[in-house]
């Protein structure tokens, strides 16, 4: 029986949702020192970006893999070693003498970045019942992003003990989350289902049919450029050359976007889940554009703020449609490891391109030329939403109105949900 929009999602969204938290915190230390560190070792504006993009790199060419290694050894298995691997390479960034092991470090990193990312959504799919997964998707990241609220708060200040002391107060956290997940999920029976059991596994080609699929593609790269690679790489460096703040106050930029973005993600998946994912998707985008192209012609550290926050607006209203279409599009009876896969690989493919095509431009031409290339990516995606197709689920209500139309709902055969197509009630995902 398919769930209705008021049922409660399961416990174990609630575990995911506390450990994003956790390490979101680790993370967010890290971010704002990152640029600076990699500073330190006297290497220029794209070599700088290059850490942050290697990562993405790594991230990219490992996604396949982690799907297999999803499928082979479940998600809860592959999320906890994928966590700990980032640890321990996270870790050893903070011992680095030289800015070619920072760069490994940072790309191993990656590897276990796109195993836990990939066997997280994964399990998101899988547990949250179809009508409830804009406003799972929206929990799981308001746990990152009250994360990212507090990690540039303490960074900033753990960075007066060292500047290398961060990475390992993200490693600690990253191991705290493992036990956490490792504690919580190991006897759960709805965590530990049957990976092998006969369920079709989803091609890309298949997916990639879909318009609401190929949306959530373009916004994916735009949001990977904009949010995991020129506010990773660009920002920090923007607020210390360009607006003469400090390494202090580029953290507190960092936490403006996302107390932005943590304060509309519960509304937007509420909203997708009710409203549909398109609408949502588009605002997002939308205001996602104006925050980013604001950034990058702001002439003091308060405008820049506030900039910061229309982005970071724009950035939580996205997330949840933007994933949950995913989801739609794979549905609960199919394996959707190489679909996840592709989606994720597109983000980070703009986490790739993103930092340095921005350190380029802003080498060469200037920040704001760097923010407003950025801009224009995301008006590009809002133009693959606009003729996208809508794929919220209608929940088991529409069952309700067909069998009155049939007679009693104890009459005849299971009946069908879903909205009509061609005349005939559409079986739906879930």
């Amino acid at each position: 029986m398919v769930k209705t929009a008021g049922s409660r999602l399961p416990s174990e969204v609630w575990v995911l949702v506390v450990a994003s938290f956790i390490i979101a915190i680790g993370f967010g230390i890290v971010a704002p020192v990152l640029p600076m560190y990699a500073a330190s070792f006297d290497v220029g504006t794209t070599a700088v970006s290059a850490v942050v993009s290697a990562f993405a790199l790594v991230r990219l060419l490992f996604a396949p893999v982690s799907g297999r290694l999803v499928a082979r050894f479940g998600e809860t298995g592959t999320y906890v070693a994928g966590i700990l691997i980032v640890a321990v390479a996270t870790g050893a960034c903070g011992f680095a003498t030289h800015f070619w092991m920072l760069l490994v470090f940072r790309s191993v990193a990656g590897v276990g970045s796109t195993m836990f990312t990939v066997a997280a959504v994964g399990l998101l799919i899988r547990l949250t019942p179809a009508p409830l997964r804009g406003r799972a998707s929206g929990l799981w990241a308001t746990g990152f992003l009250l994360g990212n609220i507090a990690g540039p708060i303490v960074g900033a200040g753990l960075v007066g003990f060292s500047i290398r002391t961060p990475f390992v107060a993200y490693a600690v956290a990253l191991i705290i989350a493992a036990a956490f997940v490792w504690l919580f999920l190991r006897r759960s029976t709805l965590a530990s289902l049957d990976q092998n059991k006969a369920q079709r596994t989803m091609p890309v080609r298949e997916a990639i049919r879909s318009g609401a699929y190929r949306a959530s593609l373009a916004s994916g790269f735009a949001n990977g450029w904009a949010v995991f690679g020129l506010r990773i790489s660009l920002v920090p460096l923007f607020v210390v050359e360009a607006l003469h703040g400090s390494p202090a106050v580029a953290g507190i930029s960092l936490s403006v976007f996302a107390v932005g973005n943590a304060s509309v993600l519960m509304l937007s998946g509420k909203l997708s889940d009710s409203i549909g994912r398109k609408p949502m998707a588009v605002a997002g985008l939308a205001v996602s554009a104006v925050g980013t192209f604001g950034m990058g012609f702001t002439g003091t550290v308060p405008l820049f703020m506030v900039a910061s926050l229309v982005a970071g607006v724009g950035a939580g209203l996205l997330n949840p449609p933007q994933n949950a279409v995913v989801a739609d599009v794979i549905g609960s009876k199919a394996k959707g490891g190489p679909v996840l896969a592709a989606f994720q690989m597109v983000t980070d493919l703009g986490a790739i391109v993103g930092p340095l095509l921005a350190g380029v431009l802003a080498d060469r031409l200037s920040y704001q030329a760097a923010f407003t290339v950025t801009g224009a990516i995301m008006v590009v995606a809002i133009a693959f939403w606009l003729v996208a197709e809508e794929t919220r689920p209608v929940d088991e209500r529409v069952a309700e109105v067909v069998a009155g139309e049939c007679g009693a709902l104890d009459e005849g055969p299971e009946l069908p949900t879903g909205a009509r197509v061609g005349g005939r009630p559409r079986q739906p995902d879930a």
